[in-house]
């Protein structure tokens, strides 16, 4: 092996690793303030209701952000806005880490979710700067680096804030963004892919209200009351300004997301199980940690403090490192539809598990696991059928706008866990806790949206070069010296 070689393999394990760190920082402002939200209701003074914002608020700024800063990344390049978003994620814990009201807490919190594009763009710079036989690998890793990063954070939350106090959770995660910010620019080259064109505002603008009526409204419907004026108005605002944003995105010449490319059969089955495993993913971690908090007065609750539960998730972390090379090697063997698709069935077989399996610690733990097992392969197989069929100058929009629809999954898993949760209790002592039926119920659901994804993939034939077929509208196509009317 000649020096040279030996070089550019010791650059690949950098930029792989400094960008899958982008994601476990993704992760960690995202999970951190969940096992301490009481804690936070408490020395702010306001309702557990209130409280949830500081989840609610980073959720709706990464969801609309993150399909924007996508396709500024392939415009002005992204590194540079991989450099912003951390830049502004920086800002944000400082603001949360020194607040003296919540609602400054809020901003920070708002800011820091920015951070969530760093997942997407740092998946298409992956594809743009790696040797096309370390791609599969790399994605896979940066993938299970999501869950990895939740896995952790939960537990940490409850030591740091124990130890250290509610502001060093902010600073923790600062101090993750200021290593990132400055290891970046030295690891990782500047992509030379961009695209040209215009920036799409008006069609920006329009997704930005679109999805911040629907997603709050998903939010909050349990907590407002789903018939509500106010979540029936948010819904009405979000489908009307949706039906105006399509045709537009189908005719503008420099769109903020092409949708005809997200028509593609890979890139179209990876969005349709983006939201449907959105969904199953999130319902798992938060049932499973409310299982095993459930108070032992009750018929079979274990009683663990929330850093105890988020130990117990442990496992399901570690698991999701050892099999990224394992999913790497059946996407380069069977492709990603295989990966994704065996991803989805075992997401399904864990659910089931933890409806048969009695409720110990030992078998909340095994049906953790898998079901983290099938998240592994699932998220490195969504963003490997993106890259390997999108055009090469819009991989991260379409990764960004795929992530997007993630957190439409999301936030539809927590509206629905915290119904069902709510649907079936018994009283202990002056609080009122899920029974084990309504974990069951939950369980049998994520069973089968899991099944669902699994069988949309199979369904569909994914050809790298297959497309969805539109029909062709005349609409303004950019050259190098003027604009066409085509």
């Amino acid at each position: 092996m000649t020096d040279k070689t030996v070089r550019a393999k010791a650059r690949t394990g950098w930029v792989v690793g400094v960008l899958s760190l982008s994601g476990v920082v993704v992760a960690l402002q995202q999970t951190l303030v969940v096992p301490v939200l009481p804690a936070f209701a408490t020395a702010s003074g306001v309702s557990s209701s209130t409280a949830s914002w500081l989840v609610t608020s980073t959720l709706l700024t990464g969801a609309v952000a993150t399909p924007l800063i996508g396709r500024l990344a392939d415009m002005f390049g992204k590194r540079a806005m991989m450099l912003v978003c951390l830049a502004v994620m920086i800002v944000g814990c400082m603001v949360a880490a020194l607040s003296q009201s919540f609602w400054l807490l809020i901003l920070g919190r708002s800011l820091q979710g920015f951070a969530t594009a760093l997942l997407p763009v740092g998946i298409s710079i992956m594809r743009d700067v790696l040797p096309p036989e370390k791609l599969s690998g790399a994605v896979a890793l940066m993938g299970a680096t999501l869950g990895i990063g939740g896995m952790f954070g939960m537990p940490m939350a409850g030591v740091i804030s124990a130890h250290w106090g509610l502001p060093a959770l902010f600073w923790v995660t600062g101090g993750f963004g200021v290593v990132l910010i400055v290891v970046l620019p030295l690891v990782v080259p500047e992509s030379t892919v961009k695209s040209r064109g215009r920036f799409d505002f008006l069609g920006a603008t329009v997704l930005t209200l679109a999805m911040t009526a629907l997603l709050l409204a998903v939010s909050k419907g349990t907590e407002w009351g789903w018939a509500s004026p106010e979540v029936l108005v948010l819904i009405a605002s979000g489908v009307v300004l949706l039906c105006g944003w399509i045709p537009w995105e189908l005719h503008t010449p420099a769109p903020l997301v092409d949708l005809r490319t997200s028509l593609r059969a890979p890139i179209l089955v990876s969005n349709v199980c983006a939201v449907l495993l959105g969904f199953a993913m999130f319902i798992s971690a938060l049932a499973a940690t409310q299982e095993l908090q459930l108070p032992v007065a009750s018929a079979d609750g274990l009683g663990l403090s929330a850093a105890e539960a988020g130990l117990a998730m442990m496992p399901g972390g570690v698991l999701m490192i050892g099999l990224a090379p394992v999913s790497s090697k059946v996407t380069r063997r069977w492709g990603a539809k295989a990966t994704l698709a065996s991803g989805a069935i075992v997401i399904a077989i864990g659910y089931v598990l933890r409806v048969l399996l009695a409720p110990t610690l030992v078998n909340i733990v095994i049906g953790a696991a898998v079901v983290s097992a099938g998240v592994a392969f699932s998220l490195a197989a969504m963003p490997t059928l993106i890259t390997e069929s999108a055009p090469i100058h819009q991989t991260a929009s379409a990764n960004g706008f795929n992530s997007l629809l993630r957190s439409v999954g999301t936030s539809t898993g927590s509206a629905v866990a915290a119904a069902v949760l709510a649907s079936s209790t018994v009283v202990i002592g002056a609080s009122a806790v899920p029974t084990l039926h309504s974990f069951a119920v939950l369980y049998w659901i994520g069973a089968g949206v899991s099944a669902l994804a699994a069988a949309v993939t199979l369904a569909v034939k994914v050809e790298r070069t297959g497309a969805v077929s539109l029909p062709e509208l005349p609409i303004a196509a950019e050259t190098d010296g003027a604009t066409k009317i085509g």
